[in-house]
């Protein structure tokens, strides 16, 4: 597996939209599938994307109106080949 780049939108409208749940999501994936050393997470000031947040980048590929479902799909395809 090829390591992971997961950028956060910190921005106040894309926390306030879910990314606050998205990074706790993210954290406990990580843990939980001991994914440490192939995952690289940090957030980011605003994007200026607010109207599709809230937004999460992977390995420079964006994606828009994420919530956790959509984003345990992501990386478990994303993470498939462990």
């Amino acid at each position: 597996m090829t390591k992971l780049n997961i950028n956060v939108c910190m921005g106040s409208s894309c926390f306030a939209r879910g990314n606050d749940a998205n990074l706790e999501f993210l954290e406990n994936y990580i843990n939980e599938n001991g994914l440490d050393a192939k995952i690289d997470l940090c957030g980011s000031r605003c994007e200026g994307k607010c109207v599709t947040g809230p937004n999460i980048i992977i390995n420079g590929v964006e994606y828009t109106e994420v919530n956790e479902e959509k984003l345990k799909d992501i990386l478990d395809g994303l993470t498939a080949i462990k």
